[in-house]
């Protein structure tokens, strides 16, 4: 018999000084029996950093992307179902990305592990060429702590003040500083 999905549920707390956002979430994310807690908290660390401020151009929402390979991690359609944003989490296929960046106006991909540098250096020139694609790197020893944080339920404040983005539930915190890879 086929494994199921963990649920797994996440109260919210986001100020995001850079981006001048202030807003709770509660969130529901199903954890694929592959996918470990580093890769579900990195799937839920970007939507915390690409939620937008308004639903005006829809919400942001996780999608099948680990059982659907026409859908990404995260995205955002507006009423019309245009994709305004795709997201990715992990080194996707340099083919997956094109695909990603012809279908939505905008692609970021959250890169982790130690093997997220060599990724890049092997496609980085050929996707920098798309134009609405941006690369970010969560370092290793940052994406593990953040792993640290996981459970079944979690209440996560999530503060973001130039660059750095700081997780902390009761008394762990975590502090995380993206490195911007590729840009659109």
């Amino acid at each position: 018999m086929a494994q199921k999905a963990t649920v797994c549920k996440a109260t919210l707390q986001i100020a995001d000084i850079d981006r001048g956002l202030y807003a709770d979430h509660s969130v529901t994310l199903a954890r694929h029996p592959s996918e470990n807690d580093e890769r579900m908290m990195i799937r839920l660390l970007a939507f915390a950093l690409c939620v937008p401020a308004d639903s005006r151009d829809g919400g942001l929402e996780f999608a099948k992307g680990m059982w659907d390979p026409d859908e990404p991690e995260l995205w955002q359609k507006d009423l019309t179902g245009r994709i305004v944003q795709w997201i990715e989490v992990g080194q996707p296929e340099e083919r997956r990305i094109a695909k990603a960046s012809g279908r939505a106006d905008r692609v970021s991909v959250f890169a982790f592990g130690t093997t997220a540098p060599s990724w890049w250096a092997g496609l980085g020139s050929r996707i920098a060429r798309a134009g609405n694609v941006e690369i970010w790197r969560i370092a290793p020893e940052q994406s593990r702590e953040l792993a640290g944080l996981a459970s079944r339920s979690m209440q996560l404040q999530i503060n973001r003040q130039d660059g750095a983005i700081y997780v902390s539930e009761g008394e762990r915190s975590v502090q995380i500083v993206p490195e911007r890879m590729g840009a659109a």
